[in-house]
């Protein structure tokens, strides 16, 4: 019955792929707040291809996995899908251990709920039926060998190896065999080729798990082989060694294992960047008592009164995934977003995965010692220093300072979610987007948390310019304006359109164009390139005939041969952004009958 239901899921992932015909990338979050939050990227490509899943963290003291899988998250891809899980066990990513009740890459021959890792190995099954092919990122002991050289050198060593369960397997289900070491011998050739280091060279480790006299027959339990024995996808273990102790010199080979399987599957990316930077903490964002918002640097210490009620609400570093904040003596693993009342002093730790990259101290002052409550606590004399409004823009979240400017196209939905001033009471404080009315029964002048559809919700009169391309934001306390910044709309437009004709070849259209086709001939539209980023809201309609959702082709027939007007649309929130028109005339054949 679960297989059944994982197929039906496969099938309406992959009907969902091939009807996109640009590039898009959807973020879906399992169990989130908790500890052990996964995050899955699903990456779909501008034309059909095949799906590729690649799983990185399922045991987390292999930093080498989950780095190099993090790189492919934001991948944009010519051709065929995605699935990418950069950290599938963010729990014992953060204590970089192995496993924290069990080691999760033994948990999917079992059908459990009673830990965490069983949930999560129950996600990864259901994506694993819509894919293809199936990489698993790992760090492992030592050097692969085929024979034995040394202690760290020989057969039972994992490191350098593209790892699977057969050298051949066959495939009931396709009824034909699955030539697992022959593809995993051919990468392999193609990276060695560009490693000057020979013992680096990466080699094919047939672990034989099918065979009764395998020394590896624990594999059975693991992700690789449930991919290869239940879907019949051929599946794969990438193992980068740990005694290379450059890190970046490990996912830059992991890398390019990835993008020779990605070649040779017919997946078409942009090559991500690999760029490592040292994690660092930009700033904490913290709440007292559920009120006001503190900024608190890295290094720097924030005093409470005994019995304060304290909650980390942003972690802002120059790393988006993978970061927790432990409170020391409190809570769990990760405490972001999680509140605490504090009596004794103690620290916030924030982890970059199990890298430390920054700490600030709690400290407790006594309730009369104003002048140690005087940084954190103390209302100012005069008016409040602004500091930072957060929003969100179609989702992703940015962060504005003093009369800064944020660059939008009509038609993006932003949601003013807080704001952050030195020393004031957060309910004394307003946000008050101008032009934009949240409540229009009761206009209170605070539009937090709602929101704002630019291409529709909008008082063009109220705009700063009186043509709607410019709106401000005014920061008030206690109805008196201390700062503000400004939202520049500009109005989208259609770059081109990706057209494949019927009779070969595939051409594109800026605004306006003509394409000219004969009544027989069939269009299939491949990409649509705006200036919205990742053309969020962009739909394509075709007038004189419906265009098939499924699969963008458009046919012709006589009754669109006799429409007033064929064009390819391209709209946004109800306006259309630019036009391709569609000329209809006699095919050669026709002609000469007549």
């Amino acid at each position: 019955m679960r297989k059944k239901l994982y197929i039906i899921l496969a099938t309406a992932f992959l009907l969902t792929f091939s009807s996109q015909g640009f590039c898009k990338t959807v973020h879906d979050v399992y169990f989130k707040d908790t500890d052990y939050e996964l995050n899955v990227y699903k990456i779909y490509g501008a034309e059909k291809g095949k799906t590729l899943i690649i799983i990185g963290g399922i045991q987390g003291d292999e930093p080498g996995g989950y780095l190099s899988a993090d790189l492919y998250a934001d991948m944009a891809l010519r051709k065929g899908n995605l699935i990418v899980v950069p950290r599938a066990n963010f729990l014992s990513i953060i204590e970089h251990k192995r496993a924290i009740n069990w080691d999760m890459n033994r948990r999917f021959a079992i059908n459990s709920k009673e830990y965490y890792e069983d949930k999560i190995v129950e996600i990864l099954k259901g994506l694993m039926a819509q894919s293809d092919f199936f990489l698993n990122l790992h760090e492992g002991s030592g050097f692969f060998r085929e024979t034995r050289e040394s202690d760290m050198k020989n057969p039972m060593r994992f490191g350098q190896s593209i790892i699977a369960d057969a050298d051949v397997y066959y495939s009931e289900e396709k009824g034909a065999d699955i030539h697992l070491g022959d593809l995993a011998r051919k990468i392999a050739s193609r990276v060695n080729e560009k490693l000057d280091n020979q013992d680096y060279h990466f080699r094919f480790n047939n672990h034989r798990t099918f065979e009764n006299n395998t020394p590896h027959a624990d594999q059975r339990k693991s992700a690789s082989f449930y991919a290869l024995a239940t879907y019949d996808i051929p599946a794969f273990g990438i193992e980068t060694s740990k005694e290379i102790k450059d890190i970046e010199a490990k996912v830059r080979m992991q890398t390019m294992v990835i993008n020779a399987f990605m070649d040779e599957f017919g997946i078409m990316p942009e090559n991500p960047k690999v760029a490592l930077d040292t994690p660092r903490l930009k700033y904490l964002v913290v709440s007292l008592n559920g009120s006001q918002n503190i900024i608190i640097r890295d290094g720097e210490d924030i005093k409470v009164k005994k019995g304060d009620r304290l909650k980390v609400v942003q972690i802002e570093a120059n790393y988006e995934r993978g970061l927790s904040i432990d409170i020391l003596g409190m809570g769990t693993a990760n405490d972001f977003q999680k509140e605490f009342e504090i009596n004794i002093p103690t620290k916030a730790v924030v982890r970059k995965d199990s890298f430390k990259c920054g700490e600030v101290s709690i400290s407790i002052a006594e309730s009369h010692d104003n002048d140690a409550m005087k940084t954190n606590l103390q209302p100012p004399a005069k008016s409040p220093r602004f500091i930072y409004l957060i929003l969100e823009v179609n989702g992703s979240r940015q962060v504005l300072t003093h009369e800064e400017h944020l660059k939008i196209i009509k038609g993006d939905k932003l949601k003013l979610l807080d704001v952050v001033a030195e020393g004031v009471n957060a309910r004394d404080i307003a946000v008050n987007f101008l032009g934009f009315v949240g409540n229009k029964m009761n206009n209170t002048g605070e539009d937090r948390g709602y929101t704002i559809n630019t291409a529709k919700d909008m008082w063009i009169k109220y705009s700063k310019d009186g043509k709607g391309s410019q709106y401000p934001v005014a920061i008030n306390y206690i109805g008196k304006r201390i700062d503000e910044i400004f939202v520049d709309i500009e109005e989208p437009k259609l770059n081109y359109i990706v057209v494949k004709h019927s009779q070969g070849g595939q051409r594109w259209y800026a605004n306006g164009d003509i394409i000219s086709v004969t009544p027989k001939d069939t269009l299939e539209i491949i990409d649509v390139k705006t200036n919205v980023n990742g053309n969020v809201g962009v739909k394509v309609n075709v007038s004189g005939d419906e265009l098939d959702s499924e699969n963008k082709i458009i046919t012709f027939n006589k009754r669109s041969t006799n429409a007033d007007k064929n064009a390819i649309l391209v709209i946004r929130e109800g306006i259309v952004i630019g036009e391709a028109i569609i000329q209809i005339g006699e095919s050669v054949a026709a002609k000469e009958n007549n």
